[in-house]
């Protein structure tokens, strides 16, 4: 590690958050370590580290010029980038345009379906209960947002969503669902965490392969080359943002 790099102060299941150099920064380290089943399932990826850390750099990079403030600032090797320290809201907010997973089990619908608007769910961020869902009205009463925060969460979902459908499918993905996390910065909403395969679900546009953590999730193999694939899709159909400015 860096000596310019603090002191570790979280473990996440496939993040490291460092201090940063500077005031008011602090640096993720991605890592191998793939999880699923709320961390039951979890092994080494190779690769899949510093894949995560080029797909998600460059989907900051790409949502900064279209207006979206995130806690980007620069990626500062393979695996780590620095980012703003904020304040993480405990809310994830997830994104689907297409049914999958949970959501195809929980309603009965089949895989792949498209919905003609995208649904928007909130859950409390709390691993220790299983990171369940809420209503907007449960997430004012247990304190965890205030209204005006909730209303510019839903617009910037929304904003994410229209710009990362755009990002992926210049790289022939299909933006199935996502998870988004926001932060506090003073007054300000940022977007935080990470845009990866971990986050989100791709599917080749042209065939429909999946091409995202559902591969480990349901044991369908090739694992690494699929993380390995996006990030090279990515590159080439971003070559703008697939190193910092100078």
């Amino acid at each position: 590690m860096s000596a310019d790099i603090g002191k570790r102060l979280y473990q996440g299941k496939s993040k490291t958050i460092y201090e940063g150099p500077g005031v008011g920064t602090v640096v993720m380290e991605f890592t191998n370590t793939a999880t699923a089943g709320n961390g039951a399932k979890r092994a080494d990826i190779k690769d899949k580290g510093e894949c995560n850390n080029a797909i998600s750099a460059a989907a900051y990079r790409r949502l900064e010029t279209v207006g979206v403030a995130t806690h980007y600032l620069r990626r500062l090797d393979a695996t780590r980038t620095l980012v703003r320290k904020v304040s993480i809201v405990p809310l994830e907010v997830i994104v689907r345009n297409v049914a999958a997973g949970s959501f195809a089990q929980r309603y009965g619908v089949a895989e792949g379906l498209a919905f003609s608007v995208p649904v928007y769910e909130l859950c409390y961020k709390n691993d220790a209960l299983g990171d369940p869902f809420l209503s907007e009205s449960a997430a004012l009463a247990l304190g965890l947002a205030q209204p005006e925060e909730l209303a510019k969460i839903a617009g910037l979902s929304e904003t994410v969503n229209q710009r990362l459908v755009e990002y992926f499918s210049r790289a022939r993905l299909r933006l199935i669902d996502f998870k988004l996390e926001f932060g506090r910065l003073g007054a300000d909403l940022l977007l935080a965490d990470e845009v990866s395969p971990d986050t989100c679900r791709l599917w080749d546009s042209e065939t429909g392969e999946r091409l995202d953590k559902d591969r480990f999730r349901r044991d369908w193999g090739d694992v690494a080359e699929m993380y390995r694939e996006v990030a090279r899709r990515v590159a080439l159909a971003w070559p703008e943002y697939a190193k910092d400015p100078e």
